[in-house]
């Protein structure tokens, strides 16, 4: 009996499913690619003007929300703008060839592009405003930023992370007034979490590791 398919067609059907897993495999490495963060953790990330939160944030006390002013109304926590660093540097090391970057800047009108050290990837839909007004403390994801002399990524930012802190959301939040702080805290007890649950009134745990709630 005849064979149904010759022996060239037979070779085709193989080449052409050699070449859709090949497809597959790159479409898949890729996508691992692209999730991976720019920089390693507590790799200290080069800056046009090498701020230190260490300085600013841990000697001078300086709050957040000066330099990231949308952090609690806003998806984006909001880079420095020019004004807001001459607000004390139009006085304060004028002279510093430090902050050439920055008098340029003044001058040419072109922002300082500071390089984002806590980078998304763009298919990850993250908000500030509403981890910050449901008591997500900014040392939870940042780190002891007061303590860089240039930031770093303490936490990988990877998917399981997330999920990490999602699947028991109450036992990652504080009361709005401890949420700025970077000092440590002492552990909630069991009544004061039910109450801040209560308060924030915090989503359920399968609802905060939907694939719709982080992927829109």
């Amino acid at each position: 009996m005849a064979a149904p398919f010759s022996k060239p067609a037979v070779l085709a059907v193989k080449l052409a499913l050699l070449a859709i897993l090949g497809l597959l495999v790159a479409a898949v490495a890729a996508a691992h690619w692209r999730m991976r963060p720019a920089h390693g953790v507590l790799e200290p990330i080069a800056q046009p003007i090498p701020f230190s939160h260490k300085h600013h944030v841990g000697d001078d006390g300086i709050d957040c929300r000066y330099c990231h002013t949308s952090v609690e109304k806003s998806r984006f926590a909001g880079m420095p703008s020019t004004a807001i660093c001459l607000s004390c540097h139009s006085q304060l090391f004028l002279d510093s060839p430090l902050l050439a970057p920055l008098h340029e800047s003044a001058r040419s009108g072109r922002p300082i592009q500071w390089v984002r050290v806590h980078d998304l990837p763009d298919f990850v839909y993250f908000e500030h405003d509403i981890h910050v007004n449901k008591g997500v403390a900014c040392v939870e994801c940042h780190g002891r930023v007061d303590q860089m002399p240039l930031t770093w990524r303490t936490a990988s930012l990877e998917m399981q992370w997330c999920l990490g802190c999602h699947r028991n959301a109450p036992q990652h939040i504080r009361p709005l007034s401890k949420v700025l702080s970077m000092a440590p805290q002492r552990p909630l007890t069991p009544e004061e979490v039910r109450q801040l649950d209560r308060l924030y009134r915090l989503r359920s745990a399968n609802a905060l590791t939907n694939c719709s709630t982080c992927h829109r």
